[in-house]
């Protein structure tokens, strides 16, 4: 419901030619109406036609479905993150962790911006400005942010936005595909297995477990330093993922998809087992659960003492490693998908798809083989034209 009424107050004037001040009536047009919800929105304008033109905006949002009260509108970008980032609160403590970086950087870009006036070009604006800004390197010297981190920001937005628009704030989200600065092709170093066993003997002797459960099943970080002595099958030959550092859950089913590693490989981790007895298959210096900070820092140290790993070489190349040896002895891809625990054979092939080998000489038989089953006599007959055997 909508209506347009005039209405008269009273106002002081100061009247030009004497100077005295005297109240006077002046009139009016109070514009009105309600929302979806039944609540009432109010504004007063000096022209009536003025009034019917806001009318006639609020009317079309409503029926476009694009209506968004006018106090909510003028709610900046920094404070919808503030609540958000309240409701996001119960993921773990990780993810929320990792969504606060994010949030700074929205923040600090977009903090005083009213939600609305947000646009895309603000966006990519802003995503250009963080592929040059950079970050500080170990050197001193600044160096690019990583694509992969910019189209985190750019996706930690969209999230953000999107839930605004969800949430009756805006009504349509600055952040799409043509926002989107790209995640960048990811291509990992892949060791030899020559460099693999000069890491794994340059390893701290009680971090070798690290090395194989990397390379030879494909743990991530800290899905190495969670693993429980009690989610390996030694007997079997199978390591069961279930628990991340420090004690939680991996987040999704495929994650927890059991890795078939053989014998050969559970009885030298049974070794480490029984030479350092406790909960968790890797362990520090003091006998308790070794942290991936500490992991981390012994691959660092051990990669300077092999010929040929590069300057940032992790522990999570050790799982590329797993990629490529899987892919070499023939495995297609929803099996190194399995063996990867990856969402989708897109995530396995976006990564590691140049590593597969290249068709082109099958490519050139099957064609080859098409075109002599109709040419093959008249070629034959050239042949011996020319006197060929």
């Amino acid at each position: 419901m909508a209506s347009i009424k005039k209405r008269t107050r009273t106002a002081r004037r100061k009247d030009a030619r004497t100077g005295q001040v005297r109240e006077v009536e002046v009139e009016y047009w109070r514009a009105r109406y309600r929302d979806d919800g039944g609540k009432e929105h109010v504004r007063h304008f000096d022209r009536r036609v003025d009034a019917q033109k806001w009318l006639d905006e609020v009317t079309a949002s409503l029926v476009a479905g694009t209506h968004v009260a006018p106090k909510t509108a003028r709610m900046t970008v920094g404070e919808w993150c503030d609540t958000w980032l309240e409701g996001y609160a119960t993921r773990r403590r990780s993810t929320v962790r990792q969504a606060r970086v994010h949030v700074a950087r929205i923040k600090a870009e977009f903090g005083g911006m009213r939600l609305s006036a947000v646009r895309p070009s603000h966006v990519k604006a802003w995503t250009a400005r963080l592929r040059m800004e950079g970050k500080q390197g170990s050197d001193g010297t600044p160096g690019p942010l990583a694509a992969s981190y910019v189209y985190a920001c750019h996706a930690r937005l969209a999230q953000i936005m999107s839930d605004a628009v969800h949430d009756g704030i805006i009504p349509r989200s600055p952040c799409s595909r043509r926002t989107s600065p790209g995640q960048g092709k990811q291509r990992p170093y892949v060791a030899t297995t020559e460099q693999l066993w000069a890491l794994y003997d340059v390893m701290p002797e009680r971090l070798g477990a690290a090395v194989l459960l990397g390379a030879l099943a494909g743990l991530r970080l800290a899905e190495s330093c969670g693993l429980r002595v009690s989610d390996v099958d030694f007997m079997r030959g199978i390591v069961f993922p279930r628990m991340q550092y420090p004690a939680e859950e991996l987040k999704t089913e495929i994650s927890r998809t059991p890795i078939p590693v053989g014998q050969s490989l559970a009885l030298q981790l049974s070794a480490y087992v029984k030479k350092w007895s406790a909960e968790t298959l890797l362990t520090g210096a003091d006998g308790g659960q070794l942290s991936p900070w500490a992991l981390e820092r012994a691959v660092r140290m051990a990669r300077k003492k092999v010929e040929g790993l590069p300057a940032g070489f992790r522990y999570h190349d050790l799982r590329h490693y797993f990629a490529s040896l899987l892919i070499a002895h023939g495995a297609d891809v929803k099996t190194v998908q399995a063996r990867l625990r990856h969402g989708s054979a897109k995530t396995t092939l976006d990564t590691y798809g140049h590593l597969w080998p290249d068709k082109d000489e099958s490519t050139k038989a099957v064609i080859d083989a098409v075109v002599d089953s109709k040419f093959r006599d008249l070629a034959d007959s050239v042949r011996t034209e020319r006197g060929a055997p």
